[in-house]
């Protein structure tokens, strides 16, 4: 057997991952994967799981054939299969997270054939993408195909999957790389949304955090300059109905405004952070009331920046009572990557 610490130069890292130790980083964000190319017949990998809800599992990718590992919910190493009986021959595995912090899972190793050879990845793709969104940014419940346009079914994480989520779909399409800082249940504002029952945590306690939960571990910053997107996009609006929803009932009464105020200061916030990024301010097919796209709307108005758009696709918050399937998360994406072609090659500019 090779067993391949997770600080082998050979390994392909993407997404918020916390490499405090480098021989055990922590997947924390959906959509985030470590790459690798070796010629050999098997792999499998060491890992623990800190789970906080649903039942939790690995996305694996090997030579484009996808397949998903339910994990262990004890917190302890355990040695996952993610391919046997290959052929003895060149191949590319991918190991993702299908989920948002419903759980953390760290990665202690892999392992491989006694002679397997370990080759040079491909390069990453120099356009890069950043998402802050909920659930349907983060691919929840995609895999539910026979629901599209319906309710959600009942479920325990299984159907979740950011792989097919319009974000990594998207930034697929256009051949980008992409961080997906998303998280199911949560709205712009600490005490809305659904994001950890009753604190009920807020983007703007968390679009800056390495590791976001604190009832799941110490809440780390995440250093901004560690990836720089070209493009951004801003997917909030649909959980922040809850528990009220005072933007249909009175858009222009105190917490309304107040709510445009948070939003406004937290796009200049991204403005600032990323001077060069064009920013695309939206919401998505999941039906939610249209007066939450008028706020953006108003909102994008008011910063009057030529860099920042506020996009509505052509079933914007009507497409589906429940989180988007497949198919409409392919929708999603065949509009936005339309759009954010018709902004020019030179937003990808460095």
């Amino acid at each position: 057997m090779m067993y391949i610490t997770p600080d082998h130069p050979m390994l392909q890292y993407s997404g918020r991952i916390d490499f405090e130790d480098k021989k055990a980083p922590v997947f924390i964000y959906a959509a985030s994967y470590v790459k690798i190319r070796f010629h050999g017949t098997s792999v499998k990998a060491v890992i623990s799981n800190n789970h906080a809800y649903w039942s939790n599992y690995l996305g694996v990718i090997v030579d484009g054939k996808q397949t998903k590992i339910a994990l262990k919910e004890d917190e302890q190493l355990h040695t996952y299969i993610l391919a046997e009986h290959l052929a003895d021959e060149e191949h590319e595995l991918i190991l993702f997270k299908r989920q948002d912090i419903c759980h953390m899972f760290t990665l202690y190793g892999l392992e491989l054939d006694k002679n397997a050879i370990i080759m040079e990845p491909s390069p990453k793709p120099e356009r890069r993408i950043e998402v802050f969104g909920d659930s349907v940014s983060c691919g929840e419940v995609s895999e539910a195909v026979q629901y599209v346009g319906k309710e959600d079914p009942e479920h325990n994480g299984e159907y979740s999957n950011s792989w097919y989520s319009y974000s990594w779909i998207t930034a697929r399409k256009l051949h980008a790389e992409l961080h997906d800082t998303s998280q199911g249940g949560i709205a712009l504002l600490d005490h809305t949304g659904w994001f950890v029952d009753p604190h009920f945590y807020g983007v703007e306690s968390c679009y800056d955090k390495l590791e976001y939960n604190p009832e799941m571990g110490p809440v780390k910053p995440w250093n901004f300059a560690d990836y720089t997107p070209h493009v951004v996009i801003v997917a909030i609006g649909q959980n922040d109905n809850h528990p009220e929803d005072y933007m249909a009932e009175d858009y222009d009464g105190a917490k309304a405004e107040n709510w445009r105020v948070h939003y406004k200061a937290f796009v200049e916030r991204l403005m600032g952070l990323y001077p060069k990024a064009q920013i695309i301010l939206q919401t998505t097919l999941l039906q939610h009331d249209a007066n939450w796209d008028r706020a953006i709307d108003e909102v994008c108005g008011q910063i009057q920046d030529p860099r920042v758009h506020h996009y509505m696709y052509k079933r914007n918050g009507a497409g589906t009572p429940g989180h988007l399937r497949i198919p409409e998360a392919e929708e999603m994406a065949e509009e936005l990557t339309a759009y954010i072609e018709s902004l020019g090659d030179g937003i990808w500019n460095e």
